[in-house]
């Protein structure tokens, strides 16, 4: 009895640690739900707020999800969209993606690196790696 579970497990490692190719990344995916956004939201400074300040920062929070969107086009290459002082600007960069689903993104001399934790045809889940630890999550739609 215990011998017909383990291809059922086996295939289910192997699904969960199978890499994920470039060619499904193809597409727009837009940034639907970052958690740091809910840190902020749970901070004392914006938990202690006056209500204008408090849609202040709900604009820029959605402001924010409304125009992070990434285009992964063939060459291996990403289109997306960043901030720079509080302004929405256009980047190119080249991406690799590891057998590990590390994503890479080679801007210049910038390197960005993040775990993709879970892919779907429509949804993928981005963890940063950094320095800084404890920026949550990123969560995409893909839009096109």
């Amino acid at each position: 009895m215990y011998l017909s579970i383990i291809p059922s497990l086996l295939l289910a490692f192997i699904l969960q640690t199978s890499q994920i190719k470039f060619q499904q990344l193809i597409g727009t995916w837009q940034l639907v739900h970052f958690d740091a956004m809910d840190q902020l939201r749970n901070s004392p400074q914006y938990r202690n707020a006056d209500s204008s300040l408090r849609e202040g920062m709900e604009y820029k929070i959605q402001n924010r999800l409304e125009n992070t969107v990434y285009v992964f086009a063939l060459g291996d290459s990403l289109k997306y969209t960043d901030f720079v002082l509080q302004e929405v600007v256009q980047k190119r960069a080249k991406i690799e993606i590891s057998p590990s689903n590390v994503l890479t993104i080679q801007e210049g001399s910038k390197t960005k690196k993040a775990k993709i934790l879970e892919f779907g045809k429509d949804r993928m889940v981005l963890e940063p790696i950094s320095s800084n630890p404890g920026s949550g999550k990123l969560v995409f739609e893909r839009i096109k």
